[in-house]
This record gives C-alpha cells, structure tokens and sequence, in this order.
C-alpha cells in the first residue's frame, strides 16, 4: 500500500456510500479473528457496553473491513465493532472483504485507531515502532506515511524508552504523554518510577512534574555520581543496544546499570522469534 493510501486512511478501502457496495456481505460472528497486530489492546468495557446497546437498537452502521484466511476472514479494520456485536447477540455482521497484505493490516488498523483517537499513547509508540522495524523506514518516512510531524513521530516513540510500570501508568490514563515526557528527563529508571508515582499520587500537572524533574537533576548534579554512573555506563548503554540491535536483528532496550539489570528482546510474531532464536542459540 502506497503511503498516500495510508494517509487517506479507511477511504482506500471502504467505498463512499454512493458507490455499489460491492465485496460488502455478511459474515458469521465465529467465522471472524481478530488482527494479531491490532494496535490496540486494551477496550473500554464501558465504551463496549455503549456500542453493543447501541448495536442492539441499529445495528452495525458501517461494516467492517477482513481479509480472507486458510480458516476464515482477519479483521483488518473494526474489531471494536465486533466485539460489541458478540455483546449485542448477533450471529453475522456486515464485512468488506478485500484482499490486504498482511503488512498493509497493522497499517489500516492503525489508520482507523487514529482516526478515531482509540489508542493511547503507548500503544501508539508501539505501533509506530513495528510499522518502522517492518517497513525499515525511517522517522521522516514513516511521518509521512501517517500523516504526523517527524518531531512528533519521534517525542511519541521516546516514550518506549520509559520503564514499564511508567509506561503502564500511562497506558491506564494515570499519566499523560506530557507527564511520560517530563519523567524521560531523569537518568535512571528507578527515578522515573519514583516519580512517575508521585505525580499519579499527587496529581501534578505536566508544568509541576518538568519543575519537579529540574530540582532532581539539580540536586543530582551536586552529588557525587555512583561508580558505575562514573565509569560512564549510562553513556554506553545507547551504544550497547544498537550493537546488539543490529547483531541480533531485533529491538533490543537495557536497564539497569553496570552492576545490576535486564536485557529485553523485542519480537512480532513467531517467526522473528525463531529467527532471533536461531541467532541465540546456533546448532
């Protein structure tokens, strides 16, 4: 899928209603999967309750878009809705089916997502990253191709470099990217958790968390550095991970320090995981 079909989002694939609605019919609910790499993971129950009475009362308005499978149709775009539809007691729903590429599948998903301001900023992030890694665009490319700033694109992705639990709290609307963005001002991960903490407990606003992550760095620079904070690890760890990056064929993200921490393996799908096994692990 060329970028400006990414750009012009859903229209590349649902025709306007004055169109035939051709490759439009209707399909059992268990004859549907949903997209493994569904930006999206997480679904309001509430906005699930609300959708399936409104399903209940009209229907489902605007069908949703699957591609065929060996064991039936992947949801490409909709998955909301037919979740909501499985609430609502409906045995089929309308679908266009239409011949996707599996990579052009976590592009229209997110189109749709984004158009409809269903992801959080995390899942974003994630999303962004996966397009790049399986793309292999860069930033400015895949700006372009969703339609956001390169300064955007990459503020967005920066939030990956979190620790989890903060990436958690923003994830469950505890924290906003503001915040998220502020906390990557500290240099350790055990300090943006300390934080990110206290903001959530405290409710300070982003203008108070970017003050509070000044005083910190104020204070820090008047202590002396740990040894391995010295020895310049905190500088390596960047290097590091791009070494192992591009040895393993992977994202690859290190916390910790020189004495004490974890290295994580990122993967998609269970064929980078062999592959990255293989790398691991030869003979």
């Amino acid at each position: 899928m060329s970028r400006r079909a990414l750009g012009r989002g859903l229209e590349a694939l649902i025709p306007q209603p004055a169109a035939a609605r051709e490759g439009v019919r209707m399909v059992a609910i268990g004859d549907l999967r949903p997209n493994p790499k569904q930006p999206r993971k997480a679904f309001s129950e509430e906005g699930l309750e609300s959708l399936a009475a409104s399903i209940r009362n009209h229907g489902v308005l605007l069908p949703l878009v699957a591609r065929p499978t060996a064991h039936g149709f992947e949801i490409v775009a909709g998955e909301r809705r037919w979740r909501a539809a499985q609430r609502a007691g409906l045995k089929e729903v309308p679908v266009l089916v239409r011949q996707v590429e599996e990579a052009e599948s976590l592009e229209l998903a997110l189109v749709e997502n984004l158009q409809r301001e269903d992801l959080n900023p995390i899942e974003v992030a994630r999303a962004y990253e996966q397009l790049q890694e399986e793309r292999g665009w860069t930033q400015e490319e895949l700006a372009a191709a969703v339609g956001q700033s390169r300064p955007a694109v990459a503020n967005l992705m920066r939030l990956l470099q979190l620790p989890r639990q903060v990436q958690q709290q923003v994830r469950d609307g505890a924290l906003t990217a503001g915040h998220a963005r502020a906390l990557l001002g500290l240099p350790t991960a055990a300090e943006q958790c300390r934080l990110g903490a206290e903001v959530e407990e405290r409710r300070l606003s982003v203008r108070q968390t970017e003050e509070r992550v000044r005083r910190l760095r104020r204070a820090a620079r008047g202590r002396k550095r740990p040894p391995q904070e010295a020895g310049g690890f905190a500088a390596q760890r960047r290097h590091l991970e791009e070494q192992l990056r591009r040895s393993l064929g992977t994202r690859v993200h290190i916390e910790g320090d020189a004495a004490r921490g974890r290295v994580e393996l990122h993967y998609h799908s269970s064929e980078e995981l062999d592959a990255l096994l293989e790398r691991l692990l030869p003979g």
